[in-house]
């Protein structure tokens, strides 16, 4: 099994960034595929990246391509999202996720990822 904690949201204006940090307990963590999702305002949660085990393939929602960057460090059982260029509509409760299938399945369904933070707010204002 494996906790997640999640960290680094803010508020920050339109255009400018944020990292988020999402730091995991248990031993087995280089073995997950670790995700970010987000929940806007009375929406539904959404994905948003994913990063296989080891790290060799990423993943993104067509919304954020090109602006956030999904990360992993094993060594310290982190998964970081760099969030750069970011718009109002960004503005949601960001979610860490783990799951030790994703990558072989539907990698943007919620209902797979079977481990969850506890969600960090990220606000960006006009």
């Amino acid at each position: 099994q494996v906790q997640l904690v999640d960290s680094g949201g803010g508020v920050v204006q339109a255009g400018g960034s944020l990292r988020l940090s999402c730091a995991a307990s248990g031993r087995t963590f280089s073995i997950y595929d670790m995700g970010w999702f987000r929940q806007p305002p009375g929406k539904e949660r959404e994905f948003v990246s994913a990063i296989r085990s080891g790290g060799a393939s990423t993943y993104y929602a067509d919304a954020i391509k090109g602006r956030f960057t999904i990360s992993r460090d094993d060594t310290n059982n982190m998964v970081y999202l760099q969030m750069n260029s970011l718009k109002p509509e960004d503005t949601a409760i960001y979610y860490c996720a783990a799951s030790a299938t994703a990558f072989l399945g539907e990698t943007m369904n919620p209902q797979i990822w079977g481990y969850w933070g506890q969600g960090t707010q990220v606000t960006v204002s006009q």
